[in-house]
Formats: structure tokens, C-alpha cells, sequence
């Protein structure tokens, strides 16, 4: 049976994850893998052409990353995107995404290279934008693309279609387009449900709607979204995607959003459950001890 090969990606800039990642590399070489590692880099960028490579192949057989849910954003659109499985050790801090705490790696690793750990799917989203009849390279996210106002306090209007019918005319800050794994992230803060992370669907989620009847859309995965500015706006306007880069959304551009044909798969840590994580990371009343199945109550 041939080795296996695995990527390691870490945190940049942060002596934690530079040292465990070293530390993690010696350990799986010694057990005979061949070991890829890259520190990821996550920039603030603007421009119009979006481009993101990593320097770990995409023929790997899996990938762990080290660090925060950021680090394993920018890891998801650079390498899971080629359907590369990621384990994702928490080294920040809400980690909705990455799961296993640093002192239980190993013996995960060790349960990896046993076959034992399931694999999750979970779906993307892929943005085409348009700008005078040329067209940027699509761009692939797992959490969400963000359209936002610049820091001026005048509202934007946000001309909205779904599958070629017009919906309407959001008067908001922005709009927020997710997925159910983005759902506990900007939409979260911005008023929109949690959808479970394996669901086939996505919300579209205004930002301080001037019209307060303008509430959050469940749509399915075969939906379409197309998005315009509804008139000029003398302040900037800016497309994120996944927060970490975008390009300036200008009057007269487009974009249109529907579900990516690529996934992303995440390896679920032992005893995963994502109700014990929303009771902890959000942290809710009540006590699962307290809880019993229906048929023991009397």
C-alpha cells in the first residue's frame, strides 16, 4: 500500500501553531507519510482579480489545519475546494469549525490513520461578478460573501433576483448570502437563523434593513441570486468573501451567486455533536444531564 501523503497548514504569524505544526510534521514523518506544510497567510485584499493558490498539492491525501476558523476558511477555498478532506484543531478561539482541541490531536491523528473518522460534507457557494462584459475567475466560499456599505452612514439599495424573477429592492447596509456552515457567523450577529451544517440550502440576509418587513430567505440549493446596485452610490461598496478577500461593487456590476458544484469535507471530530457545540460556543441555559428521553419521564 502506498504512504500517504498530508498537508499541514498553520496559522501565520503565530509561534503556536508554527511550533505544533513542526512538531506534528516530525510525528507523521516518522510513521512514514510524506508531509507537505505552509503557513497560511490571510490578507485583507481588494482588487478585481481574485486569484488563490497554495503551495500544498492537491493530490494530498488530507490536510490538518492548525489555528482558527479564519485559517480554516482560507485553507477551505485554497486547497478543500479540490476535495481535499481537512481536520480542523481549534488553536483560536469560538472554532465552530475546527473542532478537535490541541490536546486530543494525536490521538484523533492516530484514529485518522486507522480510517475511523467519518467525513462531513458541506456545500459552497460560487460567485461570478461581472463588471462591463468581462468577468472575474469565480470564487468558491464555505461561509458567506458579504456585499457592505463603506463606513459612511447612508443606506445602499440592493436589487435582488432569484432564478431571473425579480424578489425586490433591499434598503439596507448590506446583504449577506450564506451557507448553512456561515450560518452561526455574520449571519448570526446579523439576525438570520442556524441552519444544521449539512443542510442543502443557503439564507440571504439583509443588514439593518430600512424596512423592517425585510427579514432573512431560506432558499433552496438550486437557487440562482443575481445582485445589482439599484442606483449609484457616492460611497464604497464592497463584495467579501468569506471576510478575507473581496473586490469593490460598483454601479452597473453584477454578481451571481448559486451553489458550487465543488464541497468541501470536513473530518468530524470523535463524539460530534453540533447541538453540545451551539450549547457551548453560544453558551445557552440549561444542562444536558438535566435532559431526559420522553420515555423515561413520568
Amino acid at each position: 500500500m502506498p504512504s500517504q501523503s498530508v498537508g499541514i497548514i498553520f496559522k501565520y504569524r503565530h509561534k503556536p501553531a508554527e511550533t505544533q505544526a513542526g512538531k506534528l510534521e516530525r510525528w507523521l514523518k516518522e510513521r512514514g507519510l510524506r508531509v507537505f506544510s505552509e503557513e497560511m497567510e490571510i490578507r485583507d485584499s481588494l482588487g478585481w482579480s481574485i486569484e488563490e493558490s497554495s503551495s500544498i498539492p492537491t493530490t494530498v491525501n488530507w490536510v490538518v489545519v492548525l489555528g482558527g476558523d479564519g485559517t480554516l476558511l482560507g485553507a477551505a477555498r485554497k486547497v478543500g475546494r479540490f476535495g481535499v478532506p481537512i481536520l480542523g484543531v481549534n488553536l483560536g478561539g469560538l472554532g465552530f469549525l475546527t473542532g478537535i482541541p490541541l490536546n486530543r490531536l494525536y490521538s484523533v491523528v492516530r484514529l485518522l490513520l486507522e480510517g475511523k473518522l467519518q467525513v462531513e460534507n458541506r456545500i459552497m457557494l460560487e460567485a461570478r461578478i461581472v463588471r462591463k462584459g468581462e468577468e472575474v475567475h469565480p470564487v468558491q466560499v464555505l461561509n458567506d460573501m458579504v456585499i457592505n456599505k463603506g463606513t459612511l452612514a447612508r443606506i445602499i439599495d440592493l436589487d435582488v433576483s432569484i432564478n431571473g424573477e425579480f424578489l425586490t429592492t433591499f434598503r439596507a447596509d448590506g446583504l449577506i448570502v450564506s451557507t448553512p456552515t456561515g450560518s452561526t457567523a455574520y449571519n448570526l450577529s446579523a439576525g438570520g437563523p442556524i441552519l444544521y451544517p449539512t443542510m442543502q440550502s443557503f439564507i440571504l440576509t439583509p443588514i439593518c434593513p430600512f424596512t423592517l418587513t425585510n427579514r432573512p430567505i431560506l432558499l433552496p440549493e438550486t437557487a440562482v441570486i443575481e445582485i445589482r446596485l439599484g442606483k449609484e452610490s457616492e460611497e464604497q461598496v464592497v463584495l467579501t468573501f468569506d471576510g478575507q478577500v473581496g473586490i469593490d461593487f460598483r454601479y452597473g456590476d453584477h454578481v451571481i451567486i448559486q451553489k458550487s458544484k465543488e464541497s468541501i469535507k470536513l473530518f468530524k471530530p470523535p463524539n460530534y455533536s453540533f447541538f453540545n457545540i451551539l450549547r457551548t460556543k453560544l453558551m445557552w441555559g440549561g444542562g444536558a444531564d438535566e435532559w431526559k428521553p420522553r420515555e423515561e419521564c413520568s
